[in-house]
């Protein structure tokens, strides 16, 4: 498929944006539910199978990037940004824990 979009269009789950609570967020917004028969599981995984989400960034200069590995200190801050225990975050970061959770 040929396309001319310039920008980047990163999604919840995948490497810049790990945390896959945050299309609870989009759920909230977007109501996708009420509006195209879209739902989250517990997990956050979308239903039907084939349904997508994300954030689009229409710029030339916008690039993709992934997180890296994060320390103990920046959980930490996360989960108090969030309202989460610092075990609740590193349960939904565990793929990209710089540390082993105790």
């Amino acid at each position: 498929i040929a396309e001319q979009y310039q920008g980047i269009r990163p999604a919840p789950g995948y490497p810049a944006c790990p945390d896959h609570t945050e299309k609870g967020t989009l759920w909230s917004l977007l109501e996708p539910e009420t509006r195209a028969g879209i739902c989250l599981t517990e997990n956050f995984a979308m239903y039907p199978g084939a349904a997508v989400s994300g954030w689009y960034f229409a710029h030339p200069d916008a690039r993709y990037f992934g997180t890296g590995k994060i320390g103990r200190d920046q959980v930490h801050d996360y989960a108090e940004r969030k309202g989460w225990s610092l075990k609740e975050s590193e349960r939904w970061l565990a793929p990209i824990l710089g540390y082993e959770p105790e």
